[in-house]
């Protein structure tokens, strides 16, 4: 919060309604918490997905449940379990699928994106049930002698690497249609280290060449022996293939309240205050947040505490905090040994991003976020 004094805030029939759970999602609610508002964080899984370290969970036998954190035991009762449906503008209440309404006096929308598992689980499901979804697919990968990723962006890079480092000996692809790897946002140096390394742990790299039968492919299941072609006429076999590639923004809950603020991808026009455009009460946090900037947890943390902070300020009158987009700071866990990235739109040293993120995914942050023990 700011350092001024600020007029007193009455919190009065105020209540503030969270939707989605992700890392904005938590942020939010943790703050909310503290500044003693009356707030209710709405997510349809009961436990907060660290999917930062999905990929490694996705390789790594038992470690799956160290990424799934119960929601109820951090939030108690300001918690619920459900979907959101729709935003109500007239009665300013959201609507769960089953029909019930909770009202708010303001909105912050969190509802991040979906993608392909094991990068993402977005799946009306227990944390137990996911967790052990996680442990059935590290079996597929154990029964694969090699593995197709496809998609070079950042995730399919970091899956690509975590194979290869927790099995060396098998047979590790990737596809990539373009010929640079991770995100474009990055700077060249780090997307061709990205490359360096992926090379020298000996994953094999097809790029600029898309795969012709991705329809036909069933997905994170081993075949053995799958024939896959691309459009370059490369044929290969694979035992199993992954799909890292498509992430959407996941705009379901507020497309059809918000139509005339969506962006073209479905997330929501913000004004520099992260309000949703002609909605003062309403805030987009996170990947649904029309901002232009890497879709990144940190991001989402940051873009959290100023809405909650602008919450605040409107309540008693102060002007309102603006977010501005910084230079791009994005760290690639390459397997727990080695990683690459920048910080602030410099370079960092490998091994500084390995003791930095690589080794633990950062899963203490969120165990602390959530005030909980990691088993």
């Amino acid at each position: 919060m700011g350092g001024q004094a600020s007029s007193p805030v009455s919190l009065e029939g105020v209540h503030v309604v969270v939707v989605g759970g992700g890392f904005g999602g938590i942020a939010a609610a943790q703050q909310l918490k503290s500044g003693g508002f009356s707030f209710t964080l709405i997510d349809m899984r009961d436990a907060f997905h660290h999917n930062v370290a999905a990929l490694r969970a996705s390789v790594k036998p038992g470690f799956a449940q160290r990424t799934f954190i119960p929601y109820a035991k951090t939030f108690g009762d300001s918690f619920v379990q459900g979907q959101v449906v729709r935003v109500n503008m007239e009665t300013q209440s959201v609507i769960l699928e089953g029909g019930k309404e909770i009202k708010f006096s303001h909105l912050i929308l969190c509802t991040g994106t979906d993608g392909n598992f094991p990068g993402k689980f977005n799946t009306m499901a227990s944390h137990q049930t996911a967790i052990q979804t996680y442990e059935d697919f590290v079996k597929q990968v154990q029964a694969a002698d090699s593995v197709l990723v496809v998609g070079g962006g950042s995730t399919g890079v970091e899956m690509a690497a975590e194979i290869k480092t927790e099995y060396p000996e098998k047979r590790v692809i990737l596809i990539h249609s373009r010929i640079a790897l991770a995100d474009p946002e990055l700077l060249h140096s780090v997307r061709q280290e990205a490359k360096v390394v992926l090379v020298e742990k000996g994953v094999e790299l097809l790029l600029g060449q898309k795969v012709l039968n991705m329809s036909e492919l069933e997905l994170n299941v081993t075949r053995k022996n799958t024939v896959v072609t691309t459009d370059k006429g490369t044929s290969l076999t694979t035992d199993l293939v992954i799909s890292c590639v498509g992430l959407k923004v996941n705009s379901a809950a507020y497309a059809s309240s918000f139509s005339d603020s969506l962006a073209e991808n479905g997330a929501l026009k913000v004004n520099e205050h992260l309000q949703v455009k002609g909605h003062p009460n309403v805030y987009a946090v996170g990947d649904c947040a029309d901002v232009n900037e890497p879709k990144m947890a940190y991001h989402a943390g940051l873009h959290a505490a100023v809405a909650v902070d602008n919450i605040s300020k409107s309540l008693s009158g102060n002007p309102l905090t603006p977010y501005h987009t910084g230079s791009v700071t994005m760290l690639l866990a390459m397997g727990h040994d080695d990683g690459v990235g920048q910080f602030n739109g410099f370079k960092l040293p490998r091994f500084i991003v390995t003791l930095g993120k690589s080794r633990d995914l950062l899963l203490w942050k969120s165990w602390r976020e959530m005030k909980q023990k990691q088993p």
